[in-house]
């Protein structure tokens, strides 16, 4: 039975990944760094076996109380997000030519997927310990908003597809590393120097990941352009979904919007942010240079040129959220 254009165009990528798989193989112990040299989240934390457990505890709370509500929900909403990696995992397993077929697959895009969620798991511990220790946050209700999330899971629009799941993953995890690096400063800002030594080294994390997946689509677009650019148009019309989009805590169903409205308005997280992403990777596989292009590719080419300056205008127009109140914060309303 002949293939409809759709699966032809499946087939046609799903190659493109498995010949892949050998440069990844290649490039895997550059892209993750070995167990034996990573951080781990009891590094930056109290050790609670030392004799002067109880004065580490102390600095570490003192220091956590000049922290403002409104960075503390910010810094929440990270940390849910990065709770929520089960769900990410399972999704970048269903990807076509990425699964890894046994669980413990030596093959090179199975083991970038557990090495990458293995180096991502630390983020969701060192954040949620610290905060819990901090004692300004209401740890049950954000279990709750935890535990929704991953329930309800989350739906990136990226198909089964490898080439819309890697424009995703690029584009995200530039996304968490600008989160991540602006919750560091301003933490610096308000005097915790912890805090922002942990944000900062979560978004190093989050850089280097970046890099891997724009060199993973570099390579595709090398090897696939015409594809390549037409998938990027895509994930652009459809927009890039935030991974916490689902969340919600005990009662406040639409939780993402008033989370997302704080770090618009703190500047952690913003439509400026979005747009500067759009043209990072529009620069990053050099699109405008791309020659030789069909009808339609040569449009999706048009179209991702001017993207970024559609999205800095209407940054113009964003309004910034109103006070809110927030459970994660025993209920108090964010000034």
């Amino acid at each position: 039975m002949a293939l409809n254009q759709t699966e032809k165009t499946s087939a046609s990528r799903f190659e493109v990944i498995k010949a892949l798989e050998g440069f990844v193989g290649e490039q895997i112990d550059s892209l993750l760094k070995p167990v034996n040299e990573s951080w781990q989240p009891s590094d930056f934390l109290p050790d609670l076996h030392a004799a002067d457990w109880s004065e580490q505890l102390e600095l570490l709370r003192r220091r956590a109380a000049a922290l403002p509500d409104e960075l503390l929900v910010v810094l929440v909403g990270d940390m849910v997000t990065e709770e929520a990696l089960p769900t990410y995992q399972t999704w970048l397993n269903r990807l076509e030519g990425v699964t890894d077929q046994t669980g413990d697959s030596d093959a090179a895009w199975a083991r970038w997927g557990r090495g990458w969620t293995a180096e991502e798991n630390r983020h969701g511990d060192l954040l949620n310990r610290y905060l819990y220790l901090t004692g300004r946050v209401d740890m049950r209700a954000v279990e709750v908003t935890v535990q929704h999330l991953i329930g309800r899971g989350f739906d990136p629009q990226t198909e089964n597809d490898p080439y819309l799941g890697f424009i995703y993953t690029s584009f995200q995890e530039r996304a968490t590393k600008i989160s991540h690096r602006n919750v560091a400063k301003l933490a610096l800002r308000a005097g915790e120097e912890k805090l922002h030594e942990i944000c900062g080294l979560i978004a190093g994390d989050e850089a280097r990941h970046e890099k891997a997946y724009k060199l993973f689509m570099s390579k595709i677009f090398e090897m696939d352009p015409a594809e390549a650019i037409r998938a990027f148009a895509t994930m652009m019309k459809r927009k890039i979904v935030m991974p916490a989009v689902l969340m919600r805590d005990a009662t406040e169903e639409n939780l993402f919007v008033k989370f997302s409205g704080i770090a618009q308005r703190t500047g952690i997280y913003t439509v400026r942010d979005y747009a500067s992403i759009v043209d990072n990777l529009v620069k990053e596989w050099h699109i405008p240079d791309l020659k030789g292009l069909s009808d339609l590719a040569a449009k999706a080419q048009d179209y991702l040129c001017t993207l970024a300056s559609r999205y800095e205008t209407l940054a113009e127009r964003v309004t910034v959220a109103a006070p809110g109140r927030f459970s994660w914060i025993y209920g108090r309303e964010v000034a």
